[in-house]
């Protein structure tokens, strides 16, 4: 049967319309094909060069996204705002004497990590990227909040480095005025300073690093809120031992806080802030994200900078239609327009942009309700809400793509009856067809393989026409739905 299916799709290839656009990839893409080395920055993807990362930082060896946080944030920290000097542009921790920074002890393991992604990427991927877009994912892997990124950091030579001085990292064993130093000093405010803490919520200290010692909580590998949960909620006293001043848990005796983490909990502005987010996890990670995204391009170059997010009462309505989307409930997508329409979601239809994109991805509800499969959600945004069916993301996939890579058959006819783009190609020049047989998607290959022929036959049947009536335009006829 797979050996019928991939015969007649070669059989359409060798003709105009969708199969041709699917080209030679789809004939022997089922074997997978290299990647050409990217030439530059602009031909790299976010998500693509985040797989590689994920392989390097998490294996059967290691789990090592809490580490890849720290080098981010140590590339990126040094940065003063009023000299313009710092920054992770450059990837200066290369050099003496960020390189032998105390701070820094035992970071460069994540380097040696990281250098397959280099290896396979080349001169496109600067290492001042790597390390602060390892940093961003890993807070992703972790199961924390999406942190935008761009590409466009360099890496000095060590004749034209500047290389800031030792001593602009926080100091844990400070309080909250050496906070308000350092973080002012890049740019960051009172509740920017408080987010950024909340990176303590995944990792542990090492005496043989920084001589304190110990986890904030209980899942170090877990990216959520329990760091101000337990800052907040348990009681803390001095550690006895042999080190530093820091604080146990008084009940375990198991966790431990730095005397910089108990500034959050004591200072007047601070403590609302960190109680606010142990209460409310999600606006933790909304600001975590935000103020993180700005960290990792502090210094750098304006290409690098996160685009503001929109207050917009549109865009955030349009925001919550592609989440429902996401997770498929027709029912809170039909509540969400309804609220904009007075009662009615067919008015909220004037209030609610159903083709917005995602400010970072360029993705449409339609594009997440496909890529999940759901089916229900695709048709009430098709027929109900006459949602663009073609749009295109940051990689260039339509919803279409998206459906046709994971093979989900049901999408895919809905999306070829309401005249779906089956020719579209992304930017990795792959049509839907295409990466169908690159997964092997039987079913999908057929319906795409009989739609494409359909297609040809429609197409041939008009020409002829129009020779009959001596050129006349004929229009295509729609297929019939079997």
């Amino acid at each position: 049967m797979r050996r019928a299916i991939l015969r007649t799709s070669k059989l359409a290839l060798g003709a105009t319309g969708c199969a041709a656009a699917a080209g030679v990839l789809s004939i022997n893409s089922s074997k997978g094909l290299a990647a050409a080395e990217p030439a530059s920055a602009k031909d790299l993807d976010v998500d693509g060069v985040g797989g590689r990362v994920y392989s390097a930082l998490i294996n059967r060896k290691v789990n090592a996204c809490p580490m890849a946080i720290r080098v981010a944030w140590h590339a990126s920290g040094t940065y003063d705002a009023a000299a313009e000097t710092g920054g992770s542009d450059g990837a200066t921790m290369r050099f003496e004497p960020e390189r032998s920074d105390g701070a820094n002890a035992g970071l460069f393991i994540i380097h040696d990590l990281l250098l397959q992604v280099k290896s396979a990427l080349g001169s496109a991927l600067s290492l001042a990227d790597l390390w602060t877009l390892a940093g961003c994912k890993a807070v992703e892997f972790l199961g924390g909040p999406r942190v935008p990124f761009a590409f466009g950091r360099t890496d000095a030579s060590p004749e034209s480095a500047r290389v800031p001085p030792n001593g602009l990292l926080p100091d844990a064993s400070q309080g909250a005025e050496h906070l308000r130093d350092v973080f002012h000093r890049m740019g960051f405010d009172d509740r920017d300073i408080v987010a950024l803490s909340g990176a303590h919520t995944v990792g542990r200290c090492h005496k043989v690093r920084s001589g304190f010692d110990g986890p904030w909580t209980t899942n170090p590998l877990k990216f959520d809120n329990e760091y101000f949960r337990n800052l907040m909620n348990l009681e803390w006293v001095p550690r006895k031992w042999d080190g530093p001043l820091q604080y146990t848990d008084a009940k375990t005796e198991t966790l431990i806080m730095l005397p910089t983490d108990m500034a959050l909990k004591t200072d007047p502005i601070f403590a609302p802030i960190a109680r606010e987010y142990a209460n409310d996890q999600s606006a933790f990670f909304r600001d975590f994200s935000s103020a993180f995204a700005r960290l990792v391009a502090k210094g750098a170059p304006a290409a690098c900078q996160p685009k503001p997010l929109s207050k917009c009462p549109k865009a955030a309505a349009a925001a919550e239609l592609r989440d429902w989307a996401m997770h498929g409930s027709l029912e809170h997508i039909n509540r969400l327009l309804a609220k904009h329409g007075n009662g009615t979601p067919v008015d909220g239809l004037a209030y609610v942009d159903v083709d917005a994109k995602e400010a970072d991805t360029g993705r449409t509800a339609m594009h997440k309700a496909a890529f999940w499969g759901h089916a229900h959600v695709i048709a009430f945004l098709a027929n109900t809400c006459l949602a663009n069916v073609s749009p295109e993301d940051f990689a260039g996939d339509t919803p279409l793509h998206d459906a046709a890579r994971f093979g989900h058959a049901r999408i895919v006819r809905a999306l070829l009856d309401v005249g779906a783009n089956c020719s579209s190609k992304n930017r990795a020049g792959e049509t839907p067809l295409a990466l169908a047989v690159k997964h092997d998607k039987a079913d999908v290959i057929a319906l795409l393989t009989e739609h494409s022929q359909a297609e040809l036959t429609n197409a041939a049947k008009a020409r002829r026409e129009s020779f009959l009536l001596a050129g006349a335009s004929v229009p295509l006829k729609k297929e019939k739905k079997k």
